[in-house]
């Protein structure tokens, strides 16, 4: 017999078998539906995570943060001085793998006000011009710093636009854009001038709630005036939005102006305090990122005298970690879906070996007249097989249609992503269990006696 001819007396009993048949493939179904539902639902976790992570400056990006004293040179802890100016230069000078490097001021406990309107951002920096493609931002309305304004500690400003959203009203509440470049505020009683916008920052999940908000108003102003009654309510964006929230409620100065308005207070002997808060560098080749890391630990050993009062984070670390959360995910799902198929698998075998019950003679005829053992053997496992493919083919329409519905549920929610490879592997093993569960049928059936099977009644 042919593998056509196979498939098509496979494709018969199916079909004279209708609903044994469905009963038979339903776990295949299943299994094959959840592990891509499963699949997409984590994609699209996994989207939403790195797409916060990479909104703070991508994975070539380095932080310098301070670190106790070690033990063995706690001796030596009162001659730490912390970051400064001159780990700044000795990176640009000395560190050829580092490609950039941005200093950051930053003062805490900061309160922006105009008028009666009130604000706090969540960080109030004093920057070099760097920081634009250090913390990947982009400038929509105005202008950024210069050299005049960094020589002259010039009060000017750069604020996302959650700010200008508190102090001077949302595009959604007024009912057109407000771009408020020459304006003045107040920081901690300094006047300052907004010379400059960033453009606003959202991720896809947030970018989704505002737009069901502007097509459903009521049901919005439902959600939100509930959402104002739990305890701990704050009224910012979404868990993976937190990236975009931040930098929307940025404010930069120039490193001069912070240093001379706000550091002057703190300093020893009339002299500001020259210490920075971060220093973060991005590194020429994310290949090389060991080789830079330890670059800059040499250099900053060097002008800390010696002192390892620093240490390192990375974006690649972070990424490292959410991927190996997403893979307890992915394990976890695919243990639940792997059990779905080999029950699936179970039915397939149970009822192939209930259709060899019933077709004995017809085996034993067709042995008698000439049918190899190969012949039958091939017959029962392509039978078999025919039932896994039509599962899994049906279990990748159940798996769309399931993603849907899921989508339905939460449109606001970081949407599943449904994958070429997921359903190819899924598919694949609906195929692989279909032969697994076909091979002792098969067997079986080619092993039969064919005397014995003319007399079987």
């Amino acid at each position: 017999m042919s593998l056509l001819n196979a498939i098509l007396v496979g494709l018969r009993e199916i079909w004279a078998h209708k609903f044994r048949s469905l009963l038979t493939m339903l776990g295949i179904i299943l299994g094959v539906s959840s592990l891509i539902a499963m699949s997409a639902i984590v994609k699209g976790m996994e989207h939403g995570m790195k797409e916060a992570m990479i909104a703070l400056g991508g994975l070539d990006k380095v932080l310098t943060r301070e670190a106790p004293v070690p033990t063995w040179q706690s001796h030596l802890s009162d001659q730490a001085r912390g970051r400064t100016m001159r780990d700044v230069e000795a990176l640009q000078r000395s560190a050829p793998l580092i490609r950039m490097v941005s200093p950051e001021m930053a003062l805490e406990r900061v309160t922006i006000s105009r008028g009666d309107k009130r604000t706090r951002p969540s960080e109030f920096v004093g920057v070099w011009p760097v920081v634009i493609e250090m913390n990947l931002h982009n400038l929509e309305h105005g202008r950024f710093f210069n050299d005049v304004d960094e020589a002259n500690a010039h009060a000017v400003i750069v604020i996302g636009t959650a700010i200008r959203d508190d102090l001077f009203g949302s595009p959604e509440q007024l009912g057109r854009e407000v771009i408020p470049i020459g304006e003045r505020v107040q920081i901690n009683g300094q006047t300052f001038t907004i010379v400059g916008m960033f453009e606003h920052y959202e991720s896809d999940q947030d970018r989704k709630k505002r737009e069901w908000a502007r097509e459903h108003p009521d049901e919005a102003a439902q959600k939100q005036a509930v959402a104002r009654g739990r305890p701990g309510y704050g009224g910012g964006g979404s868990r993976s939005g937190w990236a975009f929230d931040r930098k929307n409620r940025t404010v930069y100065c120039p490193m001069n102006t912070m240093w001379l308005r706000f550091r002057a207070a703190s300093g020893t002997g009339n002299v500001p305090d020259p210490t920075l808060t971060d220093i973060d560098f991005k590194v020429e080749d994310l290949s090389q990122m060991e080789d830079a890391l330890q670059q800059a630990k040499n250099v900053l050993l060097t002008t800390h005298n010696g002192i390892e009062d620093f240490s390192f984070s990375t974006q690649e670390g972070n990424i490292e970690s959410v991927d190996q959360a997403i893979r307890n995910a992915r394990m976890s799902g695919g243990i639940i879906s792997a059990i779905s198929l080999l029950v699936g698998g179970i039915g397939i075998m149970n009822i192939m070996l209930a259709s060899i019950t019933e077709r004995v003679r017809e085996i034993g005829i067709r042995k008698a007249i000439g049918a190899t053992f190969l012949d039958v053997f091939t017959q029962i496992l392509v039978e078999a097989v025919v039932i896994a493919i039509i599962g899994g083919l049906a279990g990748l329409v159940a798996a769309n249609l399931l993603v849907r519905f899921l989508a339905s549920l939460s449109p606001t929610g970081n949407t599943p992503i449904v994958t070429f490879e997921a359903m190819a592997m899924a598919f694949g093993f609906s195929v692989a269990i279909g032969v697994l569960a076909g091979l002792f049928p098969a067997f079986k059936a080619a092993k039969l006696n064919p005397i014995q099977a003319l007399r079987y009644e």
